[in-house]
């Protein structure tokens, strides 16, 4: 029986377009409204330990991420955080709601051109809703046979992907930025995790590379991604 890839599977925030980014503009904001009380580094560092800790109940996206600030804020303060404080938090994670979506480059390209000779499915995490949202407002929704929003990416969640959407995780390529998230639980699985490096890098998303592994691979952004994939096919 054939091998042969026939499934690409894209990753969306931060692999088709700026995530990352925003949240860090947020986080300055965040560090400003509160530095009479911590200084960045440790109130850095408290957010993060809330985002961890929170992750199984909220989930992954822009309204954990707001109940983490403010839940930090509430900390750091003893109680104390002013109201106004709070209203700024929540401003912020609405702008982040309706923020436009940037296309990072090559990404419109290359999805594109690989849809003509391959299966496309898009497997991305976080809130419903604002994923909905940016996949519209990006453009690329009509481009992919298959959409799958999920709570978190682990080996099973790639098996079940690429088993609905195609003929299994062996004859696909997961491509995204996080190692933790794409590239490693897609590998597991049996399919290809490619790597696409973003700008920033959430502490949460990251792991250790398989370099050794036979189905890795690494690339400096998108446009480098056809070639790839004609090589491995």
């Amino acid at each position: 029986m054939s091998q042969k890839i026939t499934t690409i599977g894209f990753d969306a925030d931060d692999t088709l377009w700026q995530n990352e980014e925003f949240f860090r503009l947020t986080q300055d904001v965040f560090y400003d409204l509160l530095r009479d009380y911590a200084d960045p580094d440790h109130l850095a560092e408290r957010l993060l330990r809330s985002e961890r800790k929170n992750l199984g109940q909220y989930g992954f996206g822009i309204k954990g991420f707001m109940l983490s600030m403010i839940e930090t804020a509430i900390e750091v303060t003893d109680q104390k955080v002013p109201v106004s404080v709070i209203q700024t938090i929540i401003e912020a994670g609405q702008e982040m709601l309706s923020h436009p979506v940037h296309l990072l480059p090559h990404a419109r390209e290359v999805v594109e051109a690989l849809g003509q000779d391959f299966r496309l499915v898009l497997i991305t995490k976080g809130d419903l809703l604002d994923q909905e949202r940016k996949l519209a407002q990006s453009g690329l929704g009509e481009m992919f046979d298959a959409v799958e929003i999920v709570a978190d990416k682990t080996p099973e969640t790639y098996i079940r992907a690429f088993m609905r959407h195609g003929h299994g995780p062996d004859r696909a390529i997961m491509v995204g930025n996080s190692m933790k998230s794409d590239v490693v639980p897609a590998i597991e699985a049996g399919g290809w995790g490619i790597h696409v490096p973003a700008k920033f890098e959430w502490e949460v998303e990251r792991a250790e590379a398989p370099v050794d592994h036979p189905r890795f691979r690494v690339m400096k952004d998108l446009g480098e991604l056809e070639a790839l994939v004609a090589q491995l096919v």
